[in-house]
């Protein structure tokens, strides 16, 4: 009986041994003196804006005041997301901090962190690694109101930083804060023409850890050209509404990918009306269609692997007739691989990992380098 006693208090002690001992939350840093800059004043516009002279609700609005009531609700409703926008600047600083508030107080969702949600992340160019785009940090809100160091330490040097702004969410007002005696220059948006997306809640950002992780932002710097993103989650349905306001856009190449949203009845009505619709505007411009991506566990669903079929052959089709038809310029992604196919590129079979938009990034980078005749 003594025996037996003794091994839970083994057992007790060793457990407790390799429990660790609790420790502090850490400190956030405390505020240094700082000179703020705002973003979006009229001196320092973001990139990845569209329509930039047209009147907004809020400065960081997708779509101008224009669209309500044109495009449908939800689409309106989902233009006030910050999606695509960038904000450019050079500094020698070597902390960065960053100031903004929130539209909405949900910062983060079930299968998207608030770092995606709602995080304004930062990426940087290494001059000494051939002007190279590096990620340096995200932040983590917690709130709607957003203050804190992004970075701080940092090494020595001037050098142009790209700031993302909220995929699933807007921005009310944001500033850049950096010490008094630092060098510091705001980047008007590039002059070249952007790449243009039109799709769903997968260009619209979902389910990307951080903004910088979107496979628009990835393909973004990798062509080094300014990108829009006009994903509407759930709502990315060739709508000829937002085929009017895509037309009045000088894209250097328009992607269209909003099959995760439609049936294959809607893929077949719809697709050859919006080409035509940006071809009548745009007659040289390249268009890009793009199949669905497969859901990751349709090897097993046997009706979503259907679902899949039809779309994919409803696009098919479209494209054909259109070839047939000579409409110049019409270039083609197939989806069955958009996030592998191990399954493991998703979080929730739908909706693309960090994992999921780096494959799709590899997987339009050369249709997409072909349109661009480079």
């Amino acid at each position: 009986m003594r025996h037996l006693t003794l091994v839970p208090l083994f057992l007790a002690a060793s457990l407790h041994a390799q429990t660790p001992a609790p420790t502090k939350a850490p400190t956030p840093p405390k505020e240094p003196t700082l000179t703020w800059h705002p973003v979006g004043t009229g001196a320092w516009n973001v990139e990845g804006r569209a329509w930039p002279d047209e009147k907004r609700l809020l400065y960081f609005d997708r779509l101008p005041a224009s669209a309500e009531g044109k495009v449908t609700t939800p689409v309106w409703d989902l233009s006030r997301d910050s999606a695509g926008m960038v904000a450019r600047f050079k500094t020698n600083a070597d902390t960065i901090w960053v100031d903004y508030t929130l539209r909405s107080e949900i910062v983060g969702k079930a299968h998207m962190p608030a770092t995606g949600v709602s995080g304004v992340d930062l990426y940087a160019r290494d001059e000494q690694d051939g002007g190279k785009w590096k990620w340096v940090q995200v932040t983590k809100p917690t709130g709607q109101k957003v203050r804190a160091a992004l970075i701080t330490d940092l090494r020595p040097g001037l050098r142009e930083y790209a700031a993302y702004l909220p995929l699933y969410n807007g921005i009310e007002t944001l500033s850049i804060g950096v010490p008094p005696d630092a060098q510091f220059e705001s980047l008007a948006p590039r002059t070249e023409k952007p790449i243009v997306f039109y799709g769903t809640s997968i260009t619209h950002g979902a389910s990307a850890s951080r903004p910088g992780m979107v496979h628009t932002a990835i393909l973004g710097r990798r062509f080094d050209l300014p990108v829009v993103n006009l994903g509407f989650s759930g709502n990315g349905k060739m709508d000829a509404a937002v085929g009017d306001f895509l037309t009045r856009l000088d894209a250097a190449v328009f992607v269209i990918d909003c099959l995760p949203n439609m049936q294959p009845e809607m893929v077949t009505e719809r697709t050859i009306p919006l080409v035509k619709q940006l071809r009548a505007a745009h007659p040289t411009t390249p268009i890009v269609l793009v199949e669905d991506r497969r859901f990751t566990n349709a090897w097993i669903t046997p009706a979503k692997s259907k679902f899949h079929d039809e779309n994919h052959a409803a696009l098919k089709a479209a494209f054909t007739t259109l070839s047939q038809e000579k409409v110049p310029n019409i270039h083609y992604i197939p989806g069955n691989a958009l996030y592998g196919t191990d399954t493991e590129g998703a979080t929730d079979a739908s909706h693309a990992s960090d994992l999921g938009f780096m494959r799709q990034a590899d997987i339009f980078e050369p249709t997409l380098k072909k349109a661009l005749g480079r």
